[in-house]
C-alpha cells in the first residue's frame, strides 16, 4: 500500500478558499481597471530571470533572500520584484518602446525571507511605473497619487492619504547641518510615529548627532499645516542648498497638479517624515496609509529614480512608479475584518435536469451562457432537495428545472433563491431578467 502523505502548504505561501479567491481577484481586476483607465501598458515577464541580471547590483539583503538555483549550466533565480525585470526588459527592448515608457505589471514575486504573520515569500505585486529617456518631466510625478486616489476609492476606501515628500528637500536639508551619516538619521526619523519625539531624539544623540542640530530636525520634521502652508514654511527656513531649493520647487508642482486632477487634499498631503527606499529614490516619494488603521501601515509606496537600469546599460533612464502589494494588503485587510468575502460563487443561474433531460438543461445552458449569463449544470444523480441545497451553498441566486413540462411548455420554473419564488419564463424572458 502506497504511503499517504499529509498534504500541507510551504510557510509563508498563501492559498485562499474560493470565496476569498473572487474577492481578491475583484481587488485585482479594479486596480488592473484604473492601472490601464491612465494609460499604462500591460507587461508581463517571466517569472525566472538570469541571477545575473537580478543580482547585477550585488550584495546586501537581496541576495540572501533570492530564490536561486541551477539547471544544466544555466543560474537562474526567481524574481524578487517587479522593478528589476521592468530594468532588463526597458534594455532589451529599447528601440521597440515609445519613451515615456509607461507600463504596469501585476504578478508573483518571490523572497525566501523569514514567513511570519502578514509577511510571504510569494505575492502579489501590483507596479506602474513611468520611464523616460535621458529626462521625465516632473508632471508624470503627480500622476501617481491621482491613480491611487481613484484605485482606492473604487476599493470602497475613502478615509485614506497619500503622504508625499521629495529625497531632495531631505539631503538638503542634512547637508546644511553637515550631517554626513543621514541613513542612520532618516532610519531614526522613520520611528516617530511608532516610539515618539523623545525617543527619537535619544536615537539621534546615539548616532552622533548634535543635541543642537537633534531639536532642529525635530522642529523640521514635525512641520505641520495645509500643504501649501508646509510648503511656504520649507521655503521661509532661508536654506540656499540647491538640492533643498529644487525639491520644494518639485513638491509645489506636484502639489499643485494634484489638486489640478481634482483629488480632494483630504487623501494627499506633505509629510517631511517619508524618506522610502534609502538608497533607491533621489525625488518624489509618495506613501499610502487607511487613517483609520494606521497599525497596518503603507499600503502603497513608491517614488522617482534618476536611473532605472545603470547596471544594464550607459543610457540614462529616469523614472516613477509605485507598487501595491495586494497579497500583503488583502492579508492585512481581511484579518482586520475591513472586507469580507461574501460570494461562494460567480454563477447566475444552476440548471436542474430532471431524469432525462439532461441534454435540454444543457441546450438550455448554452443559450444562457451564449447571451452572457454564468450559467451551470448540475450533473450528479441526486434528490431534488440535495441539488437546490448545493445552489444555496454556493449562493447561486437562480436556479431553473428542466423537466418533461418546460420542454413541452417552452417555459421554465425559474426560482429566486433568496425570495425563495420562482415564476415560469420563456428563455428569452428567462435573459432579460438575468441581464
Amino acid at each position: 500500500m502506497t504511503d499517504i502523505v499529509k498534504p500541507s502548504t510551504l510557510p509563508g505561501f498563501m492559498e485562499l478558499l474560493p470565496r476569498e479567491q473572487i474577492l481578491f481577484n475583484e481587488m485585482l481586476d479594479t486596480i488592473k481597471r484604473n492601472y490601464e483607465k491612465y494609460g499604462f501598458l500591460p507587461l508581463d515577464t517571466p517569472v525566472i530571470e538570469k541571477s545575473e541580471v537580478l543580482l547585477a547590483k550585488g550584495g546586501g539583503e537581496t541576495e540572501k533572500q533570492i530564490y536561486r538555483f541551477q539547471k544544466g549550466d544555466t543560474d537562474m533565480s526567481l524574481r524578487f520584484d517587479l522593478t528589476v525585470p521592468l530594468a532588463r526588459y526597458t534594455v532589451e527592448h529599447f528601440n521597440d518602446l515609445s519613451f515615456p515608457f509607461k507600463r504596469y505589471q501585476i504578478g508573483k514575486v518571490y523572497r525566501g525571507e523569514k514567513a511570519q504573520k502578514g509577511r510571504f515569500r510569494e505575492f502579489y505585486q501590483c507596479d506602474i511605473d513611468t520611464i523616460g529617456n535621458e529626462k521625465l518631466s516632473i508632471l508624470n510625478d503627480a500622476e501617481f497619487p491621482v491613480v491611487i486616489y481613484h484605485t482606492f476609492k473604487e476599493l470602497g476606501f475613502d478615509e485614506f492619504v497619500v503622504k508625499l515628500n521629495n529625497r531632495k528637500i531631505l539631503n538638503g536639508f542634512y547637508k546644511e547641518l553637515a550631517i554626513e551619516d543621514t541613513v542612520s538619521v532618516l532610519r531614526t526619523v522613520d520611528k516617530l510615529d511608532k516610539v515618539g519625539i523623545d525617543k527619537v531624539k535619544a536615537e539621534l544623540l546615539e548616532v552622533g548627532v548634535s543635541e543642537e542640530n537633534a531639536d532642529k530636525i525635530l522642529n523640521f520634521i514635525t512641520i505641520e499645516g495645509t500643504n501649501k502652508e508646509i510648503i511656504k514654511q520649507l521655503e521661509n527656513l532661508g536654506i540656499e542648498n540647491e538640492s533643498f531649493k529644487e525639491g520644494v520647487s518639485e513638491l509645489t508642482t506636484v502639489i499643485d497638479c494634484i489638486g489640478g486632477y481634482g483629488v480632494p487634499e483630504t487623501n494627499y498631503r506633505v509629510d517631511l517624515k517619508v524618506a522610502r527606499g534609502l538608497d533607491y529614490y533621489t525625488g518624489t516619494v509618495y506613501e499610502t496609509e487607511l487613517v483609520n488603521y494606521p497599525e497596518i501601515g503603507s499600503v502603497c509606496s513608491g517614488g522617482r529614480y534618476e536611473n532605472l537600469a545603470s547596471y544594464y546599460t550607459d543610457k540614462k533612464l529616469p523614472g516613477v512608479g509605485i507598487s501595491i502589494g495586494l497579497s500583503r494588503l488583502f492579508y492585512q485587510l481581511n484579518q482586520a475584518n475591513i472586507i469580507e468575502a461574501k460570494r461562494e460563487s460567480l454563477t447566475d443561474v444552476m440548471v436542474i435536469p430532471m431524469d432525462e433531460y439532461e441534454m435540454d438543461s444543457i441546450k438550455l445552458a448554452a443559450k444562457l451562457q451564449e447571451a452572457g449569463i454564468a450559467t451551470t449544470v448540475y450533473t450528479e444523480k441526486a434528490k431534488l432537495g440535495k441539488k437546490f441545497k448545493y445552489a444555496d451553498a454556493l449562493n447561486i441566486p437562480y436556479t431553473i428545472v428542466v423537466g418533461e413540462n418546460e420542454v413541452q411548455t417552452g417555459k421554465y420554473a425559474i426560482k429566486d433563491m433568496a425570495k425563495q419564488e420562482q415564476e415560469s419564463l420563456t428563455i428569452e424572458q428567462i435573459i432579460e431578467k438575468l441581464k
